[in-house]
This record gives C-alpha cells, structure tokens and sequence, in this order.
C-alpha cells in the first residue's frame, strides 16, 4: 500500500466508521462462541457452556465495529440460521477440523442453508477450527469434504484456526474488517 493510499484511509477513518453483522454459525462445539470471546477479549476459556438460541456481542477493531450474531449449532436451532444470516455482510460457519463423525452434517446443513434465495450472494468465510488437535483437517481436506469449490453464487474464503492458540484469529479479523460497510 502506497503512502497515499495509506493516508487516505487513515483520514477516512476520521470521518467514517464502518459497520458489520455477521452470523457465526456451525453444528455444536464447533467453537463459536470460543471464537467471538477470543475476537472480543483475545481470551480463551476451556469451561465453555454451549449457546442455546442465540447470543449477540459487539466488538470494535480500529473504526470497525462488528455485530457478532453467535447462533446455537444443536438441531433444533439450526431452522433459525437462515433468518440471522439475511442482510449480513458475511456469514461465518465454523467447522470442528478434528471431528471426522460429524463432517457431513455438517457439509449438509451448510449446502442446505447456502440454498436459500435470502441469502443469495452473501459472502461465506469457512473456518476450520481446533487445528490444535491430533488428525485436524487440512485447509485443502477441509474446502474437498465441504464441498466449497462448488459453491459459486458468492465470494467463499476458507482459513483454518485455533480458538485455544489464537492461530490465524488476525487473519480472520482483517477478512472480517475488509468485507465491513462504511457508515458516516
């Protein structure tokens, strides 16, 4: 980035704040709301109770403020992603890369969710998380058993995590900050 461009945006930032809502969706102790404490307080708690419904926190990073939708991943809550996930700037599905038994649910509930015409164009980061773990996934195994290269109706971004080590968390987040909308 130019000299230019980088002072550009820094007076931008003066007069524009950016604004994001995303859906953080997946199957159960996939690791959501591990993620959105990490994101929030950069802290990571091995004693997490499992989200029932919906939780919803929003944090700042820089002039970006991100609402962060974290939606319960058991079945009977999984009918609701679709309406947390329309008119979001990004929907975010995160994935137990070590947890081979439920990789398939869990391709199916995201096909499945992708399929509605609500959501039609919104961009999808795929999270592959516990990367700490023995036999976790790897990013190229992660997009193959999700089938994400056929998934062509919008922008599909794939990074591989962990929650526990903050592994690529920055990554994400400057993802997250460059998909955001300006609001002035």
């Amino acid at each position: 980035m130019g000299l230019w461009e980088a002072f550009l945006n820094w007076l931008r930032s003066l007069f524009f704040k950016q604004e994001m809502e995303l859906s953080l969706i997946g199957l159960q102790n996939a690791g959501k709301t591990s993620l959105v404490n990490v994101i929030a307080t950069g802290g990571y708690s091995e004693d997490m109770i499992p989200t029932v419904g919906f939780n919803m926190k929003k944090v700042t990073k820089g002039n970006v403020t991100i609402k962060l939708w974290d939606l319960g991943g058991q079945p009977r809550f999984r009918s609701m992603w679709e309406r947390y996930c329309r008119a979001v700037s990004a929907i975010v599905y995160v994935v137990d890369a070590a947890d081979y038994e439920n990789l398939s649910v869990s391709r199916s509930e995201l096909h499945d969710l992708l399929s509605k015409p609500s959501l039609n164009g919104i961009p999808l980061l795929v999270l592959g998380n516990k990367i700490d773990k023995q036999g976790a996934l790897s990013k190229s195994d992660l997009t193959e058993r999700m089938g994400l290269k056929s998934i062509t109706d919008r922008e599909v971004c794939c990074y591989m995590i962990s929650c526990k080590n903050s592994t690529n968390i920055d990554t994400v987040i400057d993802w997250l900050v460059k998909h955001s909308k300006s609001k002035n």
